[in-house]
């Protein structure tokens, strides 16, 4: 599975807004590369910040 996603697929996959996920991004620094943001690094801001979503199964 790819690690580096679209804003639209970080979104579809984490179960969380578009927009959120850009402002997060934007916020906490984590980089958006040629339109891609790298899943890990995001997931793991949003566990810092104590906003990691819900997992999917």
């Amino acid at each position: 599975m790819a690690n580096h996603l679209t804003p639209e697929e970080l979104s579809e996959e984490l179960g969380i807004d578009r927009q959120e996920v850009i402002r997060v991004c934007v916020q906490e620094g984590v980089p958006i590369y040629q339109g891609k943001i790298d899943k890990t690094l995001f997931q793991a801001q949003l566990q810092a910040i104590g906003a990691e979503p819900a997992q999917r199964g």
